[in-house]
């Protein structure tokens, strides 16, 4: 059996067009795409706890937001990938505006989200209080597949909680409760139960 070398030598370059196709980010004109803030409720009296794998999930409040996809990070091998297999970073208010993001480089990684500017285009406060890094928990396979396919400059709208999770090793994850804080522990972990994409 002989080989085709030219398809040896092309199929890399072939699959890389076909991931960044699938990942392209999505251009917007400019102007604020989502004017209000996440929308966060008490709970009163929390609902059942909720399982995922053999992780146990506690509702701490309810959930819900639109906002711009700034960039999304894919995870296999830490120690949340069993239950949380993608972190968005999300913007809305100036955060959602093309002409802000056009000045602002953003990046992910470690479960945390980056950004860095060489001229502020807003305030720094305003970057920090209408963006966040958001681990995801999908509640089906379905809003799994779909959390797994969100590009950045997309839109989504999500329900669920905001969550603490247990693990059967002493496992602890909790959610930030606040847009409002920076830096490490101040990601939100979300029990999506129900996401759009635009």
């Amino acid at each position: 059996m002989s080989i085709n070398w030219r398809w040896v030598v092309l199929l890399p370059f072939v699959w890389g067009a076909w991931n960044y196709w699938q990942a392209r980010p999505v251009h917007h004109a400019p102007g604020v795409l989502i004017a209000h803030d996440p929308v966060q409720v008490d709970l009163g009296a929390p609902p059942a706890r909720l399982r995922k794998n053999d992780y146990q999930i506690t509702p701490l409040e309810s959930f819900a937001l639109e906002a711009r996809v700034l960039g999304t990070e894919r995870y296999r091998f830490d120690r949340g990938a069993e239950i949380s297999p993608v972190d968005l970073a999300l913007g809305w208010g100036p955060m959602s505006d093309e002409s802000v993001l056009d000045h602002i480089d953003i990046s992910q990684g470690g479960r945390f989200y980056f950004w860095h500017v060489k001229e502020f285009p807003i305030p720094r406060r305003d970057i920090e209080i209408h963006s966040a890094n958001m681990h995801m928990i999908p509640a089906t396979a379905e809003v799994e597949r779909r959390l797994l396919h969100v590009r950045p400059g997309q839109v989504v709208a999500l329900t669920g909680y905001l969550v603490e999770v247990h693990g059967p090793d002493g496992f602890r994850w909790r959610s930030s409760l606040t847009r409002e804080d920076t830096g490490n522990g101040a990601c939100e972990l979300v029990w999506v139960d129900k996401l759009d994409v635009r």
